[in-house]
This record gives C-alpha cells, sequence and structure tokens, in this order.
C-alpha cells in the first residue's frame, strides 16, 4: 500500500515511471519523518556523524527543505568518538545551518557520580543511556528520531517503526503497538517518549545503494585507508587511542581497514579492507557472510541479550 506521499510523488511525476525500491524506502521514510513533525511537539533527530544518521539528515533535506528542519540534531558525546566523525558532524552541521545540541557522557559521569568501566577497552557506551535520558528530559523532546535499522542486530528487529519509552525512558519489548499499514500512533502520556526509525526497514546494503545514487558524503573512515590497530584476543582490530590500553604483549597490525559501523573507538572494530570507492564497498558488502555489527561491534558481544538490556534501559 502506497503512503500518501508515495501517491503524490507518483501523480506528479511527469514520466510516470514505477517507483524502484530505493524510491519506495525513500519514500516511506520521508512520511515518517514528516509524520513526526505533524505529530509531536518537540522531537529530534540523534545525528552522531555515522553512515545512517547522514542518510537521515538528506531524508530530512528532502521533506522539508527549503525549510529549516522541525527539529534540532542532537549528539550524545562519549568522548570516544572516532576524530573523522567529529569533524564530518561538524561541517556537516555548519553546511545546512542547522541547530546541533551536544551533551557530553563526561558529564554525566561526573555530575551523577558514575563509575567509569575498567579494563583494556572500557567502554562508556552504556553510560550513553544516562546522558541520552537527560538531554531528553532536559529539552522536554517527546520524540527522537534514530537511524536504526531491524537488519543490524535481533532486538532492533523487535521494534516499532515507533517505539514507545515509559517515563523512566525504559523500553517493554513485550508491550509493542501494532502498526498497521502506514498509520503511526504518536499518543503518548506526559513524561513518555517515542523512539522513531525512519530506516528501519532498509539493510546495509539499502543504505549504501541510496548513498551511491543520492551522492551522499561519507566521513573518510568509511573506505579504505591505512591505520594503526592492536588485535584483540578475539582476533578484531581496534584503532590505537587514548582510549585503550597497549601492553607489551598486544600485537599491534598497520593494515589496509575501513569501518562498517561507526561506534566509540573502544567498541568499534575495523575490518580488513581495500575498498576505496562506494562501489567497491557495495561489492564487499555484498559478499560478506557477517552483518555489520556482528563483524565489529563489540560491544554487542558481552551477552547474547547485550543490545536489548541496553535498550531496556534507555538506550538508542
Amino acid at each position: 500500500m502506497w503512503s500518501a506521499y508515495e501517491v503524490i510523488k507518483f501523480l506528479y511525476n511527469p514520466n510516470k515511471k514505477e517507483m524502484n525500491y530505493l524510491d519506495q524506502l525513500e519514500a516511506e521514510a520521508i512520511y515518517i519523518l514528516r509524520e513526526v513533525a505533524a505529530e509531536f511537539e518537540k522531537p529530534a533527530l540523534l545525528f552522531s556523524g555515522g553512515k545512517d544518521s547522514i542518510v537521515l539528515v538528506h531524508l530530512a533535506l528532502k521533506a522539508f527543505r527549503p525549510l529549516k528542519f522541525p527539529f534540532p540534531l542532537v549528539h550524545i558525546d562519549t568522548g570516544h568518538n572516532f576524530p573523522e566523525a567529529l569533524a564530518f558532524r561538524d561541517t556537516l552541521v555548519e553546511k545546512l545551518g542547522e541547530r546541533l545540541i551536544v551533551r557530553q557522557v563526561a558529564d554525566t559521569i561526573a555530575a551523577k557520580k558514575l563509575v567509569e568501566p575498567k579494563g583494556k577497552y572500557p567502554s562508556r557506551n552504556a553510560l550513553q543511556t544516562y546522558t541520552l535520558l537527560d538531554t531528553i528530559e532536559e529539552f522536554a523532546f517527546d520524540a527522537c528520531i534514530g537511524g536504526a535499522r531491524r537488519d543490524e542486530e535481533k532486538a532492533r528487529a523487535k521494534e516499532r517503526v515507533f517505539s514507545v519509552r515509559d517515563e523512566f525512558g525504559q523500553w517493554n519489548p513485550k508491550l509493542q503497538r501494532p502498526e498497521l499499514w502506514n498509520i503511526y500512533n504518536g499518543r503518548i502520556q506526559k513524561g513518555e517518549n517515542v523512539r522513531v526509525f525512519p530506516i528501519s526497514n532498509w539493510t546495509e546494503l539499502d543504505v549504501w545503494h541510496y548513498i551511491r545514487r543520492e551522492k551522499i558524503e561519507l566521513p573518510p573512515i568509511y573506505f579504505a585507508h591505512e591505520r594503526d590497530c592492536v588485535r584483540t584476543a578475539e582476533g578484531q582490530l581496534l584503532a590505537i587511542s587514548d582510549h585503550i590500553q597497549i601492553e607489551p604483549q598486544d600485537q599491534r597490525v598497520r593494515a589496509s581497514v575501513r569501518y562498517r559501523t561507526v561506534g566509540d573507538m573502544t567498541c568499534t572494530a575495523a575490518v580488513l579492507s581495500q575498498a576505496t570507492t562506494l562501489d567497491e564497498v557495495i561489492a564487499e558488502i555484498t559478499t560478506s557472510k557477517i552483518s555489520e555489527r556482528g563483524e565489529t561491534r563489540i560491544d554487542d558481544q558481552v551477552s547474547e541479550a547485550a543490545m536489548e538490556d541496553r535498550k531496556k534501559n534507555g538506550y538508542f
């Protein structure tokens, strides 16, 4: 069933040609973004400088230009981000002239006296939740748009496009609202919040095909480059940085790598790659038998339900 946006786009298309699958995914995402603008009073778009949130910003441009976005961009900065992603974030925001709100996990740790994780690869990933929930409360956001997709991880596959969080920011996977056809229910009680995932139905390959079609710029770390890494006991390659502990017996590697996902430097592994162009990246992903998070995200390997446990507590 076509959305209202799809129908209008088809009617006003002089060539009346059939929409391909990328057109349909784009139309659905734009329809969802406009639903958010219509149904919520204070939405926000979570923007990290990673490929999925960059695609969201591109879709927001199509949905709302020549007007400004009806929401600010929000980044929860752990202090462990890749410098390339932060530089891209700031450059893009300045180019677009949109509002960016940044809140630091380090400030939350100090204010709440949280305990920093220990170990060789100490991740602040779980601590982001505190900063995110504080930011939602500070600005009274009633909807947070994110770039999560169902194909990334099984807990994300359980989420609806409009996924409700209770007054404590918690998610209950057993209490999911039905979403029949393209009807999204934005009704919430005071204090509740909705996480919205406009590209939930996209796959990793869909994202890359769309990036190629739309000529969307990305941070350079998504393409092959030489980088100094340390090989973990599990064989994954972590970028050498001030955020991890390197010991004399650790194996250092300088290799041609790229990133399939961009999270913290402490929990996001690189993959060996020679792909320097969009076509080469797409060819590489097409033949891969491991999902992007399965191949690169150490934070998802803490336990079988690591992501679901974080999401229940209010994570992205």
